[in-house]
């Protein structure tokens, strides 16, 4: 008889909901990869298991809203104080800029808490392999809105000169407008600091104006932004 020597995937489960709890763990369960060491209902309750915990911990699931300290929060701290542990966040909160939230402070992956028994595991696995997962329902939202995302739009320099404004830079401009840094663009967008003045350069360079407020001031005026 061959001998399994494969280790074992530790997982502590974070959610405030017993019965969400429960399923999760009976499901991982029918793994033999699969070890759920603990769980807790609150970030506070976790972070004191891993303290405790004489196993490596190798991957948090947890929820976004939690009392007392949120899966956000608890995936920070996690980052900083135990960083072989993984965290992936599951919730029912699909708005884009939870998942945004949750890969800035460090979170793995990001799963609906709709999401069938086959994506959750694909999702431990490709966590466990390095990579960072979002479930298929939020990566096709994404993927759709950045599709229909605003079309570029077109616009006049005082020479009459024709200047057009991909959809990209006119995402860079509404966010330069409501007084956004370029880190903070850069984050909300998930590029570069470099790319976003890149970015804002270019189209400083191109419309002939000679400083950012200048160009908001142009795009106000051709329509590029629909600010009053």
């Amino acid at each position: 008889m061959v001998q399994n020597n494969t280790q074992k995937i530790n997982i502590l489960l974070a959610d405030d909901h017993h019965l969400v709890r429960d399923g999760i763990k009976s499901l991982l369960l029918k793994y033999d990869e699969f070890n759920v060491v603990g769980e807790g209902a609150d970030g506070t309750d976790i972070l004191q298991l891993l303290e405790e915990s004489e196993e490596n911990i190798d991957l948090v699931l947890a929820d976004v809203n939690m009392p007392k300290m949120s899966g956000l929060v608890l995936s920070s701290k996690i980052v900083n104080e135990f960083p072989a542990t993984k965290v992936i966040i599951l919730s029912m909160l699909d708005h884009e800029k939870y998942v945004s939230q949750a890969i800035q402070v460090g979170a793995k992956g990001y799963l609906l808490k709709s999401v069938n028994e086959d994506e959750l595991i694909f999702a431990i696995k490709q966590v466990m392999s390095n990579s960072f997962y979002v479930c298929s329902e939020l990566t096709y939202q994404l993927l759709n809105k950045n599709l229909l995302a605003k079309p570029g739009v077109k616009a006049l320099t005082k020479t009459g000169a024709k200047v057009d404004f991909s959809s990209r830079e006119v995402e860079i401009l509404e966010l330069i407008a409501e007084g956004y840094t370029n880190i903070e663009i850069a984050d909300k967008l998930f590029t570069s600091k470099r790319t976003v003045e890149g970015h804002r350069l270019h189209m400083i360079t191109k419309t002939g104006v000679r400083n950012t407020a200048a160009l908001i001031k142009f795009c106000i005026t051709n329509g590029v932004l629909n600010y009053v």
